[in-house]
């Protein structure tokens, strides 16, 4: 499995209102073009930080995946004009899982498992 590790940057000031948008609208978008996603972690020494993972079959998966995402109307007319004034960077590191990874279960509340 194919894991993207992304740490998200949020102007100061603003990181309830980028949560609310992540979880409300872009999760479901990223969901519906076949994307997992787990998080996000709020990150507890920096409140204008927080992590989330996509996950991906493969490495092709990730590529065809990504590219319906980005060029596709909802990121491009609704999602991206939102998203990017609040973000201040952003940081993605591409992972593979090894044969032993383990997931040992759900997060507690927030946005239910796909």
């Amino acid at each position: 499995m194919i894991v993207e590790a992304r740490t998200y940057r949020i102007k100061p000031g603003h990181r309830e209102e980028f949560i609310d948008f992540f979880e409300k609208r872009s999760v479901p978008a990223l969901r519906a073009h076949g994307m997992q996603v787990t998080g996000p972690f709020l990150d507890l020494e920096n409140p204008n930080r927080f992590i989330w993972l996509r996950l991906f079959p493969t490495l092709e998966d990730r590529d065809r995946m990504r590219t319906a995402f980005y060029e596709g109307d909802v990121w491009k007319q609704e999602l991206e004009a939102i998203a990017m004034p609040l973000l201040e960077s952003y940081d993605v590191s591409v992972c593979e899982t090894s044969g032993g990874c383990v997931w040992d279960g759900p997060c507690t509340g927030g946005i239910p498992a796909s």
